[in-house]
């Protein structure tokens, strides 16, 4: 083949590529779900959030019941996209996913994705005991002969050794190893946000979950794709802030819990101005 040929047949490759991040994802996640004519939601198992049924593999959780939501305001279909906590922001880049609820809006996240500006809910820091023990108060742990199994290195790890310097807190490797210790009893409690603390206590099937005062929560928020165009992001922001202040993201955590067999007067509520009444 001559240079001219080449030099041709190279240009006419080039003009067909994509170029740059803009070829890649739409400029407008909201123009094209419309267009697309589905709402695409992450989902991984993580109950209350979201909860697969290994029969039907379906889903549901208040992450679905959610999603659900918007995709019937924008007027189109929701389209569950099986994730991981570990690739959703990856698969919210590669334009897999429109939104990632349960995301934590953590500074690392907050330089490749958008968050909207109003939390999704709030989770509250909160202690399983041994049966029979009694705790009102952060004060009532806070002594050398009480022991709280805690995973090292954590935000609850943090809190527990600014708020109960006085505590015997062993800290563990990751949860699992800090919920076998509550298990085996070689500890009087442990403490987890509230959600994996109850599935913990599902899986115990002993203790009792308090929350001690003042109560320590923390906001959670909804992960969306980087875009010059605001537009899906101040929509998203719009409605799920519409959802918590009219009670709907509250009523659909309670209609979860219920589902997966838990009393919702036993689970703290995921609304701030509930938790600060407790």
């Amino acid at each position: 083949m001559t240079s001219f040929c080449l030099a041709i047949l190279t240009a006419l490759v080039l003009s067909l590529a994509p170029t740059g991040p803009a070829a890649a994802q739409p400029a407008d996640s909201l123009a094209a779900a419309k267009e697309r004519g589905t709402l695409r939601i992450g989902v991984t198992q993580a109950p209350p959030w979201f909860i697969k049924d290994p029969r039907s593999g379906e889903w549901s959780g208040l992450g679905v019941l959610m999603g659900n939501q918007l995709a019937a305001d924008l007027g189109v279909s929701p389209e569950l996209v099986e994730v991981t906590w570990g690739t959703a922001i990856a698969a919210l880049q590669a334009d897999k996913i429109d939104i990632q609820f349960i995301m934590d809006a953590t500074p690392e996240r907050k330089k490749v994705v958008d968050f909207p500006a109003h939390p999704v809910l709030y989770i509250s820091l909160a202690l399983l005991t041994r049966d029979g023990v009694q705790v009102e108060n952060w004060a009532d742990v806070n002594r050398e002969d009480f022991s709280i199994a805690v995973p090292q290195s954590t935000s609850m790890d943090e809190f527990l050794t600014a708020q109960v310097p006085q505590a015997n807190i062993q800290r563990f490797p990751d949860s699992a190893a800090a919920i076998a210790a509550m298990q085996s009893g070689r500890v009087d409690s442990l403490s987890l946000y509230f959600p994996p603390l109850l599935a913990a206590q599902q899986k115990l099937r002993r203790g009792q979950i308090v929350l001690p005062k003042p109560v320590h929560n923390s906001p959670t928020s909804a992960a969306i794709r980087r875009e010059s165009d605001p537009a899906f992001l101040n929509w998203v922001d719009e409605a799920l802030y519409g959802y918590y202040t009219s009670g709907n993201t509250q009523k659909w955590y309670e209609e979860t819990l219920t589902q997966i067999g838990i009393d919702p007067k036993d689970a703290p509520p995921v609304q701030r101005e509930l938790l600060d009444r407790q």
